[in-house]
Order: structure tokens, then C-alpha cells, then sequence
């Protein structure tokens, strides 16, 4: 089976194409930014089908991370993995970026609770614990550096994710062991591929992840002037 990935949730715009058959991708870009991703993305998944032979009809599934992280990068993800699905008539699976933070660190387990966490602003981090087995402890949630400290309990903590130096600042601060091996400003994208060829698209469709209500809200005090004709 053959999927082509994409990621646009947190720091990167990212495309992969993976083949179950073969142990390295035929194509992998990552593309660091914070903004821009909906300018981005297309040529970057263009220039990965481009580049493996028979590109994208030789497509027999699309994963796309689903958030929690950026409002915006999520929806430009999400659009265009929908969009290229319904034309190529292939399935689509809906990834979590916390998972695929958490994954590397499942492919050698040690001793402690993963945390992964994605940086949510104002002191706040969207994060997912998990044993070191790959089970979670619970659903995702969006809490403080502290409550996200504490919910790991004994450690040591096994930080993933672009809110690891947060999160590790806080461990400090808490005494609690911690190693932030698996950092990185955005899930890695061939896992996120080899995440989707695994997961039952019936059981994973891609709709967004979203853990708390976006910043940006409409003033209930001051409605928006409409202009009749």
C-alpha cells in the first residue's frame, strides 16, 4: 500500500510518500515555518509526487495530521487532503499530532510516562500522556505547564513535542526526572505516514482535533453592522 502523507498542525508544512513494502520513503520534505502554510503545501506535495514514479495515481490512501496546534495550519492540512482523496477516489485517515509526536519514542520504550506536548500559548500546552507501551492515560487535553506536570506523577518523563523545553522547565522546577530526546517543531512526517497505513480510516476519519475554543472570538458586545438593500 502506498500513502502520501501531510502535515501542516504545527511549525512545518510537510509531504511524505510511503510504501508499506519498502523500508524507506520514496519521498519525504519538511519545510519549517510558522506561517504561509496554505501557500506552501501544494507545491510541496506536488514536489513529492513529482518525484516518485507514477505519482499520485499510484496513491492508495492520504493521512493528514488532524491537531491538536495551529487553528489555521490545520484546516490547509485537512482541506487539501479531503480535496485529493475525493479526486483520486482513495481513503483518508485522520492522524493525531500528539500520537505522532509520541510515536518515535514507542520504537525503543524505557522506563516512564511520554508526554507529548504542543505549545497552546499563554502559559498553556495541549498534551496526551501515555505509557511507555504506546497506551494512552487519557484524552488530549489543553491545561497548564503545572497540571501538565503533575498529571505525569513520578516520572520520569519522556517529553515529545514542540512544547518540550516548556514543559521540561517545569519538570525542573518540580523535581521531576525528565529526558527531551524527541523535541522537534514538528511531528516527524514518514511517521506520520507509517502511523496512517496502520490506523482503519473507518475508525479514523479526518476531522479536526481541535482540544479548546480558538483565541480570536466575536465581541458579543458589539455585533457586526449588516447593510440591508
Amino acid at each position: 500500500m502506498r500513502i502520501l502523507a501531510i502535515d501542516t498542525s504545527c511549525g512545518a508544512a510537510s509531504a511524505a510518500i510511503v510504501d508499506s513494502g519498502r523500508p524507506e520513503p520514496l519521498a519525504a520534505i519538511t519545510r519549517p515555518m510558522k506561517r504561509g502554510h496554505a501557500e506552501a503545501l501544494a507545491p510541496i506535495v506536488a514536489e513529492a509526487a513529482l518525484s516518485v514514479e507514477g505519482g499520485f495515481e499510484t496513491l492508495d490512501r492520504i493521512a493528514v495530521t488532524i491537531g491538536p496546534g495551529s487553528f489555521t495550519g490545520i484546516r490547509v492540512g485537512l482541506a487539501l487532503a479531503r480535496a485529493m482523496a475525493l479526486a483520486l477516489g482513495v481513503p483518508t485517515v485522520g492522524v493525531s499530532t500528539l500520537v505522532a509526536f509520541a510515536a518515535p519514542l514507542l520504537s525503543a520504550p524505557r522506563p516512564g510516562v511520554i508526554a507529548a506536548a504542543i505549545d497552546a500559548r499563554h502559559g498553556s500546552v495541549y498534551f496526551q500522556l501515555f505509557e511507555a507501551s504506546g497506551r494512552p492515560l487519557g484524552p488530549p487535553r489543553c491545561d497548564s505547564l503545572r497540571e501538565c506536570v503533575r498529571g505525569i506523577g513520578a516520572g520520569p518523563a519522556l517529553l515529545a513535542g514542540d512544547a518540550v523545553n516548556l514543559v521540561a522547565a517545569e519538570a525542573h522546577r518540580a523535581g521531576l526526572p525528565y529526558d527531551l530526546a524527541a523535541g522537534g517543531d514538528a511531528p516527524d512526517i514518514v511517521g506520520v505516514a507509517r502511523i496512517g497505513l496502520a490506523l482503519d480510516p473507518a475508525q479514523h476519519p479526518p476531522r479536526p482535533l481541535y482540544v479548546k475554543a480558538p483565541d480570536a472570538r466575536p465581541n458579543p458586545a458589539e455585533p457586526i453592522a449588516r447593510t440591508f438593500v
